[in-house]
């Protein structure tokens, strides 16, 4: 089964009779719905709704969990847990530069590859686990697991998009069980409902292909000198990009082309999930 090794992770773990309830309250992923066995994208948000911090969480016992992030941001991602952890008995520490190693594959081998691998639930159409710890090794497919993410439309911060910059529809946790829309309140949970009960989201994941290699991830897609959207992670012909969806509807009904510098690209929305194009497209002003 293919695989890659993924370093600068770190492993943030939760613990302590109130840890559920505790993170339950401030993230946006609903811990009633995580199994054990498998890991969930999820945020901490602003009040404004913009994500802070995003991470993969996963059950570790009893009264614990894992959250899984950059390593980079780790730091800051403990002290703001720490900051709103008050009178909760919770135990917040950090695991630094912890090596997580991805898999795909059919269920089949995904199953008996190692039983302490977490499915990663973000993957629709093919079995995806993540294991923490172990040895370096070689034979990994780096690239392989880049063109994974970006043909299954999976966004990760720092890759895809500025922390501070999103919102969660944006790079679609609404659709890969990152958002929780049954449970309670949790920070920034007004903005992210407003969003969703009202479809006001615009900016989305789409899939980008070209005829050439694509330019570098940051490299914004205009149409007629238009802003609509920036690339994210690049693999060589394709990518991913964070673009407003409205923009590129009318760009392709007004049979206008979108580029990414000097290069023609073709936008796809990535095919698991439940958004569409808009039926009606802005005006070339409001563009």
């Amino acid at each position: 089964m293919p695989f890659a090794q993924i370093k600068d992770r770190a492993l943030i773990s939760v613990s302590g009779p109130d840890a559920e309830h505790f993170l339950q309250n401030i993230l946006t992923t609903d811990l009633d719905m995580l199994a054990p066995g498998e890991v969930r994208p999820g945020a901490l948000l602003s009040p404004q709704g913009k994500i802070l911090f995003d991470f993969l969480v996963s059950r570790a016992g009893d009264d614990g969990f894992q959250l899984e992030c950059r390593a980079d941001i780790a730091d800051d991602f403990v002290r703001r847990l720490m900051l709103y952890r008050l009178r909760a008995k919770a135990e917040i520490a950090k695991q630094d530069q912890v090596l997580v190693t991805v898999a795909w594959g059919d269920d089949s081998t995904a199953s008996r590859s190692d039983s302490t691998a977490l499915s990663d639930t973000r993957f629709q159409d093919i079995t995806v686990t993540r294991t923490y710890g172990g040895e370096a090794r070689d034979g990994g497919d780096p690239n392989g697991w880049l063109n994974m993410r970006i043909g299954n439309g999976i966004a990760e911060s720092g890759s895809d998009y500025q922390l501070g910059d999103a919102f969660p529809h944006d790079v679609l946790l609404d659709e890969t069980g990152g958002v929780g829309f049954k449970k309670g309140c949790y920070i920034g949970q007004e903005v992210v409902s407003r969003m969703q009960h009202r479809g006001t989201a615009r900016r989305r994941v789409l899939i980008a292909s070209a005829d050439s290699p694509l330019p570098a991830a940051g490299t914004e897609l205009t149409v007629a000198g238009r802003l609509v959207g920036t690339l994210g992670s690049v693999g060589h012909r394709t990518g991913l990009a964070i673009a407003r969806i409205d923009r590129v509807k009318a760009a392709l009904d007004a049979g206008e082309a979108i580029t990414a510098g000097e290069i023609p690209v073709r936008l796809a929305i990535p095919a698991w999930v439940k958004y569409t194009f808009p039926e009606g497209a802005v005006s070339a002003e409001e563009a």
